[in-house]
């Protein structure tokens, strides 16, 4: 049979895409469409009080199947005909199939005859066009009908259910929670959905057929076992049996709309009653708070205190805080309330509501108003109230703070102003005084706004009635009267202290006076006591007679001085005199000096006490230098004699030593005369060494009558006395000299003119360069070596000088035939019978003995070649003899 849709406007065929014939072979679905559609049909056959065992027997005569249709449709069909021939049952059949016809349904490939015949594919085809067309196609679920409509009611009402999808009619109800939740979900009293096991589809499956089977009158159109087992479920059957719970359960709500319906209706006249009884109550209670706050806000009783009055003014913070606010809330709530009735009474067509007499809107508004004003006038007077009474507060406690100041600012300070202090201060004092009274003025003037401020303060309370006023009035004088008193006080302590002050200053003055004259005066009183007992050293007349010159000049400042010590003492007694007439108090003594008048005093009798000690020192002093001045001139005047004497004996003796007046030997016979006058001369020098005793034990260090001192006059007297003595000694040597060596006299004065020549200095003695000269003059070739070797002959103590005798010498040893070291060595040859050593024994017979012995000490042992035993050296011994000698 083939299976075409026709295109008809009102194909609901077109839906079942997926409902192919073929489908219908497979055994398991026609099993389950079998057993839904036969549960299906007699749902509604028995409501006609019969039912169908196999569907495709059942429906083969066409009576049942027509009563099926009125059942469902609720309309009459042609009479049936009720012979048992085919004719019949195809014509019932027939007349079943027109009514569907009827009812816009296509019936494709249906014939009357296969349903006589008992086809059953056939007769499930139609069954299911009756279910499709009659059980589903009128479900309207939002603008989507039929199966889409089922289906999006199945997901809207299972939507809340997490364990539950519903996408199609088949696999999607295999774990039997779909349905659980549709029976829940209308009816939760029925299934306890929390205890439901997605794992457990049977048990879900068989309690949701049996719950809907028990309360809900929908048969067991399904089987769980085929529904579990079945791969994909048969889609028809499914849809079916979920019809049947859409049918169920849309039929009740609107049972329930219509009961809502009545209700509403009801509700809408009660809610107006209420609200209207509501208005009239709330209306009455707000007019009766309003009549009663009236009267309390226009009360206008002030009160007497601050605290009073801010008591006042928090009751009526609290009104406006906390107890109108409600009240505006329910004259608001009374408006909206009255609107919200009329629009309702309007949109539901009732008359307009009009409240009772004296509560319209606009009499509350009225109340309202004069309220508003009563509250208005109310605050603005208790806050100027306030006001005066801040005012008043402020005042008194401005009054009491500035009196407070200024009683602690006056505290002692009348005391401090009767204070004598300034009887017993300094000047310095004094002044530090004025000034800090001179400041304390200026602060009592600076306090006078204050006296005034708190005079005007309390004027001020007196006008505005305060109620302490008589207090603060009584304070008020007091704080006046000791003003003034303060006042006169500051004027009599001013007075006092500048009097104090001129009298101070003149003390001070005369201190300062005395100071600066009694200062030089002590100085001068100081010099003169330490001059006067100053020690002195005097060595002349004159320094003496200058002192006293000094002395008698400072004896003559002595009465202006003792005027000036007058004049100091009389500025002292005119501060005593002063410290009397006014009984100033004299802090301390004179601070521009230590001096005081019994010391002035002291020191002048101690000045004139010293006066005559002075004149006799002076005297003594005096007595002393004349003595002095004698013992000068007695030594003086022998020094001056013998000084002279010694010095022409030198010159002289030095003469004779040079000039070489006749030979030698009256040379040295007129010198021994000289020695003999010298020494005759001696008791003179011991007279002048007595006098200079004298001179050193009376301390005389200088002596202007004489050049010569005893040092100088014992010095010359050594020096003539060596001089002589060396000058005989000389002239002896001399004369041995000549004889030793056969110079004659006329050679002797030849060397000594030469060496007088040389003598450039005239000292008696040559220096090196003198006897250098002296050689070269005489033709010596002299090389340095050769100089040095004459120099260790003549100068053999290396003292730089050449006397003459060192001279005669030298020069008698290159001119005269003298022995020699050869011509001794040659005699010891003769005694030693020509050998070259001698013997001990030949030197004791041929030499006095004491020689001998000389020589055998001092021989060395002969060591040549000829030597014998005892044989003694003296070659070596003549050569020495002559080194020593030459060295």
């Amino acid at each position: 049979m083939d299976h075409h849709h026709d295109g008809g406007e009102n194909d609901y065929m077109q839906q079942e895409d997926d409902w192919d014939r073929d489908l219908l072979l497979d055994p398991a679905w026609e099993k389950q469409q079998r057993k839904t559609f036969t549960a299906w049909c007699n749902s509604h056959l028995r409501k006609a009080g019969t039912q169908i065992e196999n569907i495709e027997e059942d429906f083969r005569d066409g009576l049942k199947l027509m009563l099926l249709l009125e059942v469902i449709s609720g309309e009459r069909l042609a009479k049936p005909e009720r012979g048992k021939m085919r004719v019949h049952k195809i014509s019932n059949v027939n007349k079943a199939l027109d009514f569907i016809a009827s009812k816009g349904v296509k019936l494709v490939s249906i014939g009357a005859e296969e349903i006589v015949d008992g086809n059953a594919k056939m007769t499930l085809g139609m069954i299911w066009t009756i279910i499709l067309r009659f059980a589903i196609q009128d479900i309207s679920v939002e603008e989507t009908s039929a199966k889409e409509g089922l289906l999006l009611w199945c997901q809207r009402k299972t939507a809340p259910y997490k364990n539950v999808n519903i996408q199609n009619f088949h696999i999607s109800w295999k774990d039997g929670l779909g349905f659980c939740a549709l029976i829940h979900r209308h009816r939760p009293e029925l299934i306890d959905y929390g205890k439901l096991r997605k794992d457990d589809p049977m048990t879900n499956l068989n309690t949701a057929f049996d719950v809907a089977e028990k309360y809900l009158d929908i048969p067991k159109m399904l089987d769980a076992e085929d529904v579990i087992s079945t791969l994909r479920p048969d889609e028809k059957a499914v849809m079916t049996y979920v019809s049947c719970y859409y049918h169920a359960f849309s039929g009740k709500q609107k049972a329930e709309t219509a009961a809502n319906r009545i209700c509403k209706v009801l509700a809408v006249n009660q809610e107006n009653e209420q609200l209207m009884e509501d208005y009239e109550k709330l209306a009455s209670d707000l007019l009766e708070w309003i009549r009663r706050t009236i009267p309390w806000l226009e009360n206008r009783t002030p009160e007497k205190t601050m605290a009073a009055m801010q008591q006042k003014l928090e009751d009526f913070r609290d009104y406006r805080r906390l107890h109108k606010p409600p009240k505006v809330q329910e004259k608001c709530q009374l408006e909206i309330n009255f609107n919200t009735l009329q629009t309702k009474l309007r949109l539901s067509n009732r008359p307009a509501f009009m409240p009772s007499e004296g509560r319209m809107v606009s009499d509350i508004c009225n109340a309202w108003g004069r309220l508003e004003g009563a509250e208005k006038g109310y605050e603005e007077w208790l806050l100027n109230e306030i006001r005066r009474l801040e005012r008043l507060d402020h005042l008194a406690e401005k009054f009491r703070q500035k009196a407070a100041i200024h009683e602690a600012w006056t505290e002692g300070k009348e005391d401090m102003l009767q204070q004598k202090d300034y009887e017993t201060a300094s000047l310095s004092e004094i002044k530090a005084l004025l000034k800090k009274h001179e400041a304390f003025e200026s602060d009592l003037a600076a306090h006078q706004d204050r006296v005034e401020q708190i005079a005007a303060i309390a004027q001020e309370l007196n006008e505005l009635d305060y109620y302490d006023s008589p207090s603060v009035n009584a304070r008020c004088q007091r704080i006046c009267d000791e003003w003034d008193a303060l006042g006169g006080l500051t004027q009599k302590r001013s007075e006092a202290l500048q009097r104090t002050e001129k009298l101070l200053e003149t003390i001070d003055q005369l201190y300062l006076e005395f100071a600066k004259r009694a200062a030089p005066f002590n100085n001068w009183m100081e010099g003169a006591m330490e001059d006067l007992q100053d020690t002195f050293i005097v060595h002349t007349i004159e320094e003496i007679q200058g002192l006293s010159t000094a002395h008698e000049q400072f004896k003559a400042t002595l009465p202006e001085a003792d005027k000036e010590r007058q004049a100091i003492l009389g500025i002292h007694n005119e501060i005593a005199k002063i410290v009397q007439t006014y009984h100033v108090n004299m802090a301390g003594t004179n601070p521009y000096t230590t001096i005081n008048p019994q010391e002035i005093n002291a020191k002048w009798d101690k000045v004139r006490q010293l006066v005559p000690q002075r004149d006799q020192a002076l005297i003594e002093e005096h007595a002393r230098q004349q003595n002095n001045e004698r013992l000068r001139k007695q030594f003086a005047s022998q020094a001056n004699v013998i000084g002279p004497w010694i010095q022409t004996k030198m010159e002289e003796i030095g003469r004779i030593s040079i000039e070489m007046h006749g030979t030698l030997e009256d040379q040295l016979t007129h010198l021994r005369q000289y020695e003999k006058s010298i020494v005759n001369y001696k008791p003179k020098i011991d007279q002048l060494e007595g006098d200079h005793q004298l001179i050193q034990e009376a301390l005389i260090f200088d002596n202007k009558h004489t050049n010569y001192t005893m040092e100088h006059i014992r010095v010359g007297w050594e020096q003539l006395l060596t001089t002589i003595a060396r000058t005989i000694n000389e002239i002896e040597n001399q004369i041995l000299t000549r004889d030793a060596k056969g110079i004659s006299q006329d050679q002797m004065n030849e060397f000594r003119a030469s060496f007088n020549h040389f003598d450039r200095k005239r000292t008696g003695m040559m220096d090196r360069e003198d006897f250098r000269a002296c050689l070269i003059s005489m033709g010596y070739n002299l090389g340095e070596a050769e100089f040095a070797r004459i120099m260790s002959i003549v100068d053999p103590n290396r003292l730089g000088v050449i006397t003459f005798q060192a001279f005669i010498d030298f020069m008698s040893r290159e001119t005269a035939d003298t022995d020699t070291a050869d011509q001794v060595m040659a005699s010891f040859k003769v005694l030693a019978g020509d050998k070259n050593y001698i013997l001990a024994d030949e030197l004791r017979r041929e030499l006095p003995p004491d020689q001998a012995e000389y020589c055998i000490a001092r021989m060395a042992p002969y060591t040549g070649p000829d030597a014998v035993p005892g044989a003694l050296d003296y070659m070596s011994f003549s050569t020495a003899l002559y080194g020593e000698s030459d060295l």
